[in-house]
């Protein structure tokens, strides 16, 4: 589709200064996920929450399982779980049935990251009587995480995208998600291992709107966005280190910078998650 940006910015929502920065934390506050989740601050960083010996041990077996698939072009490397991009509910609630037993093997450690992150969120959220939980259709649910590291070696390892436009892909109307569209996404990662140079999130102070998204042919998708209709808004580029866990607002646009060289790996465990109503946060992968 030729887009009708090709000579202006994209356009869209854009935060103040007190909203667009990445609050740093040297220990895990789930409180301050709710101000991802409940649009007070685009991200929040907890610095080494992830022991170094257990970020190790979760990447070692993430390099060696037999389940690690290739993921193609529009991201590649590699990764072990479920995604939900451009795909219908089916195909997907099928593919977490695969993948969410060997997700819970994988994670089946002392010390496993994301059962301290969600038991800590779920703390907080039981406060004000609501719950996290994987998002569901029909008696079936989400994949509880994707293991992922990419590998592109272009200006970006993954392509500047935003996470809210698939949220209505009409694919998956039928799937707890869809109810989630136009709110703030909460794009959990826990950073496993990042062994080189580079690796950075890149981040921009603009969350697109429909006519820029239609423009593009990204309405359903969100993926990609050419960076030089991102020229002129401010952006972030934030250090990730092995054992740092970060949630932020994945509707805006973001990408992911390559390492420096093609043998250097950045893996993490990722979910999404978002508030479907008062009483439910749900995640996905």
């Amino acid at each position: 589709m030729t887009s009708t940006l090709s000579t202006r910015q994209i356009t869209g929502w854009s935060g103040d200064a007190d909203y667009f920065t990445f609050r740093e934390y040297q220990e895990f506050d789930p409180a301050a996920v709710l101000d991802v989740l409940e649009g007070r601050v685009a991200g929040v960083v907890f610095r080494g929450m992830v022991a170094p010996e257990v970020a190790e041990n979760i990447s070692r077996r993430f390099w060696d399982s037999p389940d690690r698939q290739v993921r193609g072009v529009e991201a590649p490397g590699y990764y072990i779980g479920a995604y939900t991009w451009n795909k219908p509910t089916a195909q997907y609630l099928d593919e977490a049935a695969v993948a969410n037993p060997v997700l819970r093997d994988l994670l089946d450690v002392p010390g496993d990251p994301m059962k301290e992150f969600y038991a800590g969120l779920g703390g907080v959220l039981a406060e004000r009587g609501a719950v996290v939980r994987p998002a569901e259709h029909e008696g079936r649910s989400a994949a509880i995480a994707l293991f992922r590291s990419w590998h592109g070696q272009g200006v970006f390892a993954l392509e500047p995208h935003d996470d809210d436009s698939q949220c209505s892909d009409p694919q998956m109307a039928d799937f707890e998600r869809n109810g989630v569209f136009g709110k703030p996404i909460g794009a959990l990662n826990i950073c496993l291992e990042n062994n080189g140079g580079g690796g950075r999130l890149v981040y921009w102070n603009i969350q697109p709107d429909l006519a820029s998204k239609r423009a593009l042919g990204v309405e359903y998708t969100g993926s990609p966005y050419p960076a030089e209709l991102l020229e002129g808004y401010e952006s972030k580029w934030i250090d990730v280190n092995a054992g740092d866990v970060y949630v932020f607002n994945g509707a805006h646009v973001h990408a992911v910078e390559p390492n420096t060289t093609e043998e250097q790996t950045r893996t993490t465990l990722a979910a999404m998650m978002a508030f479907l109503d008062d009483r439910n946060v749900v995640t996905w992968s």
